[in-house]
């Protein structure tokens, strides 16, 4: 290889490595916990909302490997409560229910909290409704 070349692809190898490494390093700000719930209280309590945005909101919540905070939950059943979709309320609890997993306890205590707001909005539990016996 003449001195040109090598220079020309020492420096292709260099600036290649510099992307590689900028790009996988994380160096970005983490969101907090309180962050991230009130981002998420803050997406569900748009007044103009749509049944689409509340569905992929919830799809994208569910995406993380979390169980939702009561305070989110409340917005996001609101925001069903907006819309008039009863079913989608249902099947927010549902999906809290199915996240909690093993952790028998954490789904009574998301109940026991969003009580006050299931009983304003009148929104049954699936055990409630016996969906939990299908």
């Amino acid at each position: 290889m003449n001195k040109k070349t090598t220079y020309c692809t020492r420096q292709h190898v260099s600036s290649t490595l510099a992307v590689c490494s900028i790009r996988c390093y994380s160096h970005g700000s983490h969101e907090t916990d309180e962050e991230f719930d009130a981002r998420w209280v803050t997406y569900f309590n748009k007044p103009d909302i749509d049944a689409w945005e509340l569905r992929k909101g919830m799809n994208t919540l569910v995406g993380y490997d979390l169980v939702p905070e009561p305070k989110i939950i409340d917005a996001a059943l609101r925001a069903c409560r907006r819309l008039n979709d009863f079913a989608s309320a249902v099947r927010i609890l549902e999906v809290v229910k199915d996240k909690a997993g093993p952790h028998k306890e954490i789904y009574p205590y998301v109940i026991q909290e969003l009580r006050p707001t299931l009983n304003e909005l009148g929104i049954s539990t699936p055990e409630e409704l016996g969906l939990d016996k299908v």
